[in-house]
């Protein structure tokens, strides 16, 4: 029954793909409200004021799911945006049986704070720029036109507000980029009975060949039990049916001989879930992720992780990627270098991303965009713990994502803070390593020790992690007199290279040192650039082979994947151009880690 349809003059929906690849519904049809929607601009932010929700039109047009400061939505406003509005039309042709159905509303993420109406009466709002949020409009729907408003508000100089890499000035500069301000993720409305399958929860166990699984329902009438059917590439592996007690069910299936979810080998389980009138489908991989000693371990094996920055921004759409095939092809473009993942920087990825990156055998650590949030004041525990929440349950059954880092670079040392987000999060999640926060300041409370170092000299470079095999001396710790290293925990360089390299400033493999007439005054990166492009390959071997070389540092994170805007450290361009040749770099990258198995 297909009873709701787009008032929308587009012919193509952009990123029309099915949004949660995680949980599929099955027999309930969706829709998605990308495209054309009416658009407002609120400088004054009196909007609510003058009741904007029942405003009959709104005077611009913008393009969702890409946000105002975007080429891709049509507007292309960079300026400050506290307050924006959305408008849209959707019809309903036949009334919803409220007693057996309902209709969802959902949101993949708003940036930042979000308040909805449906014809003229508040649905609810959401805080937090970076995950999902779902409404029930079944009360509120009509037949025929329905009208649905959305305010967004977003302060970066707020700083209860995390932000991530979104520019606190009115220009970039250095590392902070183009503000995202709204709706940057898929609109879309689905339909599930009374009591529906609302998440499920897989946490493979290779050792004794089975998957745990918790499902959570919503609704008010209790479902007996439970079927659940796994197949791998298409041939059954189990089917199971269990007695379900009040709103959830918690079960193992067998999975016997289990193919093994490894680097590159994105071996994916399907699994069918049947409970009363719904049915979904979702995937797992049979992987374990574990730290022992100074090793990382994967499957039991220890692993090095050769791992790239990629900070997820396009050229055209800043937060949001034009196609689903842009993932495919970062994710390709890292693989061909050499590298076996990807830190997720300073932001909550598109689930499209996570979901290839499963398919794909691509490591993956997840991370919130906390810049922004200054962790010293009152309230900034309550400003990111719930967002950080959503983040990890909404990835929880990722095999890809192989651990959790809530924080990058906190500039102040709050132990109480960083403490109390490493203990939530190994709350939600018991099952993955989590580093409390990247590079600086540590707190006593992490799995893994991770460091930045942007030293250019190889030599120099190397000579900060000497101490770790030869026990004479400290090691390299960003902070020492303002931080805490936990001694029996492995050690990663979760931040290095970032060489300042600019691809205009090469030709024929010389540098040119000219500016041509360009206004170079905003590029950057980190340290000299290099002459030519031999220089840059010379300097980056010597930075890879000191960490590779070193059997007590268990992986690295190589800064970056692309450039991004005006940062220009990147092995592409941020269109996605190579600025080096691949098999140089795999080469580079690729060679056998001392501490590997």
């Amino acid at each position: 029954m297909d009873s709701i349809k787009p008032t929308d003059k587009m012919s193509a929906v952009p990123r029309a793909e099915y949004p949660r690849p995680r949980l599929k519904r099955l027999g309930h049809p969706w829709v998605n409200l990308n495209g054309k929607w009416e658009f407002e601009f609120d400088f004054g932010k009196s909007g609510k004021e003058r009741r904007f929700f029942e405003k009959e039109r709104f005077s611009n047009e913008i393009t969702v799911p890409f946000v105002p400061e975007s080429e891709l939505s049509g507007i292309g406003y960079t300026d400050f945006l506290e307050s924006i509005w959305y408008r849209r039309a959707f019809d309903i042709s036949s009334p919803i049986e409220r007693e057996n159905e309902r209709l969802l509303l959902h949101f993949g993420a708003v940036n930042n704070r979000a308040e909805v109406w449906l014809n003229g009466k508040r649905l609810g709002e959401h805080r937090g720029g970076y995950t999902p949020f779902t409404l029930d409009v079944t009360e509120y729907v009509k037949i025929g036109e329905n009208i649905l408003t959305v305010h967004a508000e977003s302060d970066v100089r707020n700083p209860l507000q995390p932000s991530g890499k979104q520019s606190p000035t009115y220009a970039n500069q250095g590392c902070f980029y183009t503000r995202c301000t709204g709706i940057w993720q898929t609109v879309w409305l689905e339909y599930v009975p009374a009591t529906f399958i609302k998440d499920v929860k897989i946490i493979p166990d290779i050792y004794n060949e089975k998957a745990d699984v918790t499902v959570i329902f919503d609704g008010y009438e209790n479902l007996s039990e439970i079927c659940a059917e796994v197949s791998f590439e298409g041939e059954a592996v189990c089917r199971k049916t269990v007695k379900i007690s009040g709103k959830h069910a918690v079960f193992s299936v067998d999975i016997p001989s289990p193919k093994l979810w490894d680097i590159g080998k994105g071996n994916l389980y399907d699994m069918t879930l049947t409970a009363g009138r719904d049915a979904v489908s979702t995937y797992f991989g049979m992987r374990s992720v574990c730290v022992c000693g100074n090793k990382f371990l994967l499957n039991g094996k220890s692993v090095f992780q050769r791992l790239v920055l990629d900070q997820g921004y396009y050229e055209k759409g800043i937060y949001t990627a034009e196609s689903e095939s842009d993932f495919v092809r970062d994710i390709s473009l890292s693989m061909a270098q050499g590298f076996n993942g990807a830190r997720m920087h300073m932001k909550v990825f598109e689930p499209g991303y996570i979901f290839h990156a499963d398919k794909m055998g691509y490591l993956l650590w997840g991370e919130y965009p906390n810049w922004g949030l200054d962790v010293a004041m009152t309230g900034a525990f309550d400003a990111i713990a719930p967002s950080w929440r959503e983040a990890v349950e909404r990835d929880f059954s990722s095999p890809a994502v192989i651990g959790w880092c809530p924080l990058n670079e906190t500039w102040c040392n709050s132990d109480e803070f960083t403490s109390n987000l490493y203990r939530l999060t190994k709350s939600l999640d018991f099952s993955r390593p989590v580093i409390d926060v990247s590079g600086y300041m540590h707190s006593p409370l992490h799995d893994i020790y991770d460091v930045h170092d942007y030293e250019q000299n190889p030599a120099e470079f190397k000579s900060h992690y000497e101490p770790l095999e030869s026990g004479v001396g400290e090691a390299f710790i960003n902070f020492p007199d303002k931080e805490t290293r936990d001694r029996r925990a492995p050690y990663f360089v979760s931040e290095f290279g970032g060489t300042f390299f600019d691809i205009n400033d090469i030709k024929d493999g010389e540098s040119e040192n000219e500016k041509d007439g360009r206004d170079l005054a905003s590029a950057w990166g980190y340290g000299e650039k290099p002459r030519t492009r031999e220089e840059f390959y010379n300097r980056l071997e010597g930075l890879v082979d000191a960490l590779l070389s070193n059997s007590k540092i268990c992986g690295f994170c190589y800064t970056q994947l692309t450039d991004v805007m005006q940062e220009m450290n990147g092995l592409f361009t941020f269109d996605r151009r190579a600025k080096f040749d691949s098999a140089r770099l795999r080469a580079i990258f690729g060679k056998k880690a001392a501490i590997e198995d």
